[in-house]
């Protein structure tokens, strides 16, 4: 029996009779297999709230600071008026995805691709936030949490810096990781950071280095919960690591160097909403067109409680 007539002009995927008819073709699709992300594991959900469309707004309330003072007895007590400032978080970024389904290679299909589809396009949207998210925040941390004078207090931690050559980036090899992880955490500690919920995001390679260094033992470097999805490989101090390929180089010269971010779950507040996701007829073909679009906004709410090391192989 012959194949469905198709128009040529719809190349590949368009003929899906040739890729999908069970006749010709599996009855199963090969597995894809998709960068993890860290996004929703390092941020807060907090101020959520409720979303509705690309340019809402989150107003978060702070906490103001009461002023202490000296007291002595028979003073006359000032009374101050505590202020609040309200931060805003915009939902101002949008991510979409849209593809054809053609009716009759649907009949024809004993494979749900729709779904599969779907589930795909679901998984590369959270890859495009995660390398938006990743690329951003390094850059809005507190200036006493990065460069090579870091820590509120003893101004004493090197956690590199961006040049022109890869010269000043922190070297890690699998003898100094594990001790600039311990100070990462030290810059926390003097910015009064609580030490649970504490979060660290490396590279590939440097989760190597870690593995591979006097911590290599499973029963220091994982604690037998991890979740494959989100890129975690375990604790260390007191920080929960994770490994995403989604920490972009910088090319100084001839030298990758990557910004490795570090803090604490209350730093950054993340908004979404997948505000659509339908199923319309096709005007022009026999078919349906399917389309989803996710909104999403996130901000560094608390700069003291995240750290950027910038970082090159040693």
């Amino acid at each position: 029996m012959a194949a469905y007539t198709i128009d040529a002009a719809l190349g590949a995927y368009g003929g899906m009779s040739g890729i999908y008819i069970p006749e010709i073709w599996a009855g199963a699709l090969l597995e894809k297999f998709y960068l993890s992300t860290v996004f929703a594991a390092i941020s807060n959900t907090d101020y959520e709230g409720e979303i509705t469309a690309q340019g809402n707004k989150v107003i978060i309330r702070t906490l103001p600071d009461i002023t202490i003072n000296d007291h002595e007895i028979g003073q006359t007590l000032d009374y101050e008026r505590p202020e609040t400032t309200n931060v805003e978080l915009e939902i101002n970024k949008g991510k979409s995805y849209s593809f054809v389904v053609d009716s009759v290679e649907k009949k024809q299909s004993d494979i749900n691709y729709i779904d599969a589809w779907s589930k795909n396009a679901a998984e590369n949207m959270k890859i495009k936030i995660d390398l938006d998210v990743l690329a951003a925040v390094p850059a809005l941390v507190d200036s006493d949490n990065a460069g090579t004078t870091a820590g509120a207090i003893s101004g004493g931690v090197d956690l590199g810096v961006a040049t022109t050559d890869g010269s000043t980036a922190e070297g890690l090899s699998t003898s100094t990781i594990i001790p600039k992880m311990v100070e990462c955490g030290q810059v926390l500690n003097e910015q009064n950071i609580p030490p649970d919920d504490r979060w660290f995001v490396l590279p590939a390679w440097a989760i190597t280095k870690i593995k591979t260094s006097e911590l290599s033992e499973a029963s220091y470097a994982g604690d037998g919960v991890s979740m494959k999805r989100n890129g975690r490989v375990g604790v260390i101090d007191t920080f929960e690591i994770f490994s995403s390929n989604n920490i972009a180089p910088t090319l100084e010269t001839a030298t990758n160097c990557y910004s490795a971010i570090f803090g604490h779950k209350s730093a950054i507040t993340f908004a979404s909403q997948l505000v659509e996701n339908e199923m319309l007829k096709n005007p022009n073909a026999f078919g349906d067109l399917i389309r989803g679009l996710q909104v999403y906004g996130y901000k560094v709410v608390q700069p003291t409680a995240m750290g950027h090391l910038y970082c090159k192989k040693a």
